[in-house]
């Protein structure tokens, strides 16, 4: 999705999807102590169910907050990429437990051969931290533009 439009991006879901869970955690690296941790230190992993996820950006930056009260605070100095939005699509198997639908580039994502998604997740990193959003069933997208023909557009959300 495009950069610029990340702030309407994040409001178009909070305000018309329902959030189940936000997790935010640093990137990884090497830690106070001199030690190399490759999988980054969990700082935010709620589920909000029967809670409310907002956000408030000024300034400072991006405030992430869960009932009105601050989750979390990116102050935006370190800013290289836009949101994603992935799909959570399981196709059943023999066993019951299911194997999980992985895409490649230029798939369509509104392919009917395709199972309806469990789950939408936005992602992006901001200031060295890795923050994921997951929204029940599908968040729709639009096609806005052409990063690279043929194979890489850029989206929007869209109204359900």
């Amino acid at each position: 999705m495009p950069k610029r439009l990340d702030s309407r991006n994040l409001r178009m879901c909070l305000d018309n999807y329902i959030a189940e869970r936000i997790q935010i955690r640093d990137c990884g690296g090497v830690r106070e102590d001199g030690k190399y941790r490759a999988q980054g230190m969990q700082k935010v992993s709620e589920n909000l169910e029967g809670r409310t996820l907002d956000f408030r950006k000024n300034k400072s930056g991006l405030y992430m907050l869960i009932d009105a009260e601050e989750a979390f605070h990116f102050p935006l100095k370190d800013y290289p990429k836009g949101f994603s939005l992935g799909y959570e699509r399981i196709i059943p198997t023999e066993d019951g437990i299911g194997r999980m639908v992985m895409l490649g580039t230029g798939v369509d994502p509104y392919d009917p051969a395709l199972p309806e998604p469990r789950r939408s997740i936005l992602r992006t990193v901001l200031d060295h931290h890795f923050m994921e959003i997951s929204f029940k069933g599908r968040v729709h997208l639009r096609f806005h533009s052409w990063w690279q023909k043929p194979h890489w557009k850029y989206w929007t959300i869209a109204v359900p």
